[in-house]
């Protein structure tokens, strides 16, 4: 599998137009190697969660400090696109790379007139009745947080279908804006972590990703 920085030009912002859809706006999810290996300046597209077998990789702590065993190291999209991932601790999450890179989804942001925002979110390409969690992620000065997406942890969760697909509807508190994100965190072990993510590496993994621009 053969790619380059240039697939982070697949996210796209698309505002809706027409009556009662001015505050509605549609936004593409991007794969988080994709925008992880951006931020990071990369030079290659790198996942620093989901690992790969490499015999001559030594344990060790990699990017985002996620420690990992020996014989397995972070997934490079230049890898091998049939190779089965890993979690950090060598385990199989059950999916080749280019299944993990296949992961699509977009999301529609609504301010309601409670000062909060209504993302319709659809996803196509997930882990085939893989369990996972909406997150928000928070940019500042000091680095990024997150937070459940309902900001709770009650309702940001949920299954994907049979298929790979998914829908669902969350309220998030306050409005979404550049200084926000919205993240798709599968859990690999199969169960929720409520306000947390989880182990990220280990049980947790970043696939999806959006940035207001």
């Amino acid at each position: 599998m053969r790619r380059t920085m240039s697939f982070a030009l697949t996210l796209f912002a698309l505002t809706l137009s027409g009556a009662g859809a001015q505050t509605a706006k549609v936004y593409g999810f991007l794969i988080h190697a994709a925008f992880f290996s951006l931020e990071t300046k990369q030079a290659n597209l790198l996942d620093p969660q989901v690992f790969v077998p490499d015999a001559a990789s030594p344990a060790g702590v990699g990017p985002q400090g996620i420690t990992h065993v020996a014989g397995y190291r972070p997934a490079y999209g230049v890898d091998d696109p049939a190779t089965v991932l890993s979690n950090s601790q060598g385990k199989s999450i059950g999916m080749t790379l280019r299944q993990w890179f296949a992961a699509r989804g977009a999301v529609t942001l609504s301010a309601t007139s409670e000062g909060n925002t209504s993302a319709a979110l659809v996803f196509s390409g997930l882990v085939p009745r893989g369990r996972y969690s909406m997150f928000e992620n928070h940019f500042g000065i000091a680095g990024v947080s997150f937070t459940p997406l309902d900001g709770s942890g009650q309702t940001n969760s949920f299954s994907a279908a049979a298929d790979g697909s998914a829908r669902l509807t969350v309220l998030v508190p306050g409005a979404v804006t550049h200084a926000e994100g919205v993240l798709l965190v599968y859990h690999s072990d199969g169960v929720d972590h409520g306000i947390l993510r989880g182990d990220i590496g280990e049980n947790a993994h970043h696939q999806l990703v959006m940035r207001v621009p």
